[in-house]
């Protein structure tokens, strides 16, 4: 103002103008620091109205957001406050829509992991802002879908190939919808659903079923073939060229079994008699094994029939099933018995070879070894037959019933094989003591044999007569000696 006076001064203007420029000069000056002043008044209402909607902002967020209320520093000025609540309502609007976001990208996979597996979508409220464990939980449940489509794809492409093997192996067609879906159509396109992995699981089962069985009737093609053959006799070369060396189950496979099978069956109508005769030896083998008595072997009469037609064969065949089946499901115990027989004749051959007195003439040491043998043996025989009478009786509880070995019941028949044992140690012994009195009587008539040669001796021309009269009274009475030695051993026996 003192500036503007002395330039007034100087151009010389009147005191009055001066006074009116200097009140325009006032006013407009006030009217400047006046509008300055209101500018900054709307602007600290502005702060203060920022603060007010940060603070409903932020309550509103965390409230969504489910964290706890934004506290600020009570000191602080309205511009600190201002930005301190603006900076963190941005943060958590960064968070809600990172939130949002994450929500969709995991809905979304959802949905497609729902469509591939046909399951329920993940419950979850989709009008509000979700909870970091919300969030956590819709993850694992995302991850657990992703887990179960991997298993159940590899699931699917492991028994898809099972499927194809089997249907080329059983020549099948896929004649469903389901079953083209399953061979035919992509692998990504097809639904991963529980319904259909278990209808997958049941098409495998049921194709593996039909392969299993005709695994089975082809093993017993094969089975019935070489039986047809050892029936009918059949060259060698004949069965190198069979149709029994295929391999696998298919269908041709089977068809080429069952001509075969047939074939032989026309055959064998052919010859009769020698199949009937080839079934009779593997009947009597059989029996054998199952150790028949006579008796039961005879109560089978078609055994001895000479009339060779397909009844009698249809009969044999049935009688060799039957006690095929006996033996087969107590091989064990017939197995057992077999052994104590095999090791009872191997007894009596030991028992046998030390009654041989040519025995003696061996110096190979052999003698020594048939002891330990048969001592072993001894007590080999008294162990199975414990054993044995221990599993005949369990084998007569669980069926109620006797097991007979040729006839008799096993006790008895191991009894029997015993007693004749000793009956006949018992008869060499007498037959011993017999011969060893009639070699005594000898001697008491005749003198002493000699055991060695000697010279003959001269005998002078009486000597004869001396020795016929001589001769004529042993001889008599040797002849009583004999006569009551046969009355003794006849008594013995």
């Amino acid at each position: 103002m003192t500036t503007l006076r002395d330039i007034w001064e100087e151009i010389g203007i009147p005191e009055e103008q001066r006074l009116e420029r200097t009140d325009t000069v006032r006013k407009h000056i006030k009217g400047l620091l006046d509008m300055m002043v209101a500018e900054e008044e709307r602007l600290k209402e502005r702060l203060l109205k920022s603060i007010v909607l940060c603070r409903k902002e932020l309550d509103t967020l965390c409230k969504e957001l489910q964290l706890d209320s934004f506290e600020t520093e009570e000191d602080c000025t309205i511009l600190q406050m201002e930005k301190k609540l603006r900076t963190h309502v941005e943060v958590l609007q960064k968070q809600k829509r990172d939130r949002k976001q994450e929500l969709k990208a995991l809905q979304e996979q959802d949905q497609d992991l729902c469509d591939i597996l046909c399951t329920a979508l993940f419950s979850i409220d989709t009008g509000t802002v979700p909870s970091l464990e919300d969030l956590d939980r819709y993850r694992r449940h995302v991850a657990s879908l992703n887990t179960l489509k991997e298993q159940r794809r590899e699931e699917f492409v492991t028994n898809k190939r099972q499927i194809i093997l089997l249907m080329e192996e059983l020549d099948h067609t896929p004649d469903t919808s389901f079953e083209r879906d399953v061979v035919c159509e992509d692998e990504e396109a097809f639904c991963l659903s529980k319904d259909n992995i278990v209808a997958l699981q049941n098409l495998l089962q049921q194709l593996e079923g039909r392969r299993a069985l005709n695994e089975a009737v082809c093993a017993e093609l094969r089975a019935r073939i070489v039986a047809l053959w050892e029936r009918l006799q059949i060259p060698q070369e004949e069965r190198e060229s069979s149709a029994v060396h295929l391999a696998g189950s298919r269908v041709k496979t089977r068809r080429a079994l069952q001509q075969e099978v047939d074939r032989l069956e026309e055959l064998k109508l052919q010859n009769m008699k020698s199949v009937i005769q080839a079934i009779r030896a593997e009947l009597a083998d059989y029996w054998d094994k199952c150790f028949y008595s006579q008796e039961q072997r005879e109560s089978f009469s078609p055994f001895y029939d000479e009339d060779y037609t397909e009844t009698l064969l249809e009969l044999h065949d049935a009688e060799v099933g039957k006690v095929k089946t006996y033996y087969e499901t107590h091989k064990d115990l017939f197995e057992a018995v077999q052994k104590w027989e095999e090791n009872w004749k191997l007894f009596l051959e030991l028992e046998r070879k030390a009654n041989d007195p040519s025995r003696f003439n061996n110096r190979g040491g052999n003698l020594l070894k048939e002891e330990k043998q048969r001592a072993k043996l001894q007590k080999t025989l008294s162990r199975l037959q414990e054993e044995l009478e221990k599993k005949v009786q369990a084998w007569e509880q669980e069926f109620k019933g006797a097991f007979l070995v040729k006839g008799q019941q096993f006790m008895e028949y191991v009894t029997e094989q015993w007693q004749l044992y000793r009956l006949e140690k018992e008869k060499e012994k007498q037959e011993r003591h017999l011969k060893k009195s009639q070699q005594m009587e000898t001697e008491m008539l005749y003198g002493s044999t000699p055991r060695t040669p000697i010279k003959r001796r001269m005998l002078s021309p009486h000597a004869p007569a001396k020795v016929s009269k001589r001769g004529l009274s042993k001889a008599s009475s040797f002849e009583n000696s004999s006569n009551v030695l046969n009355s003794t051993t006849n008594n013995a026996v």
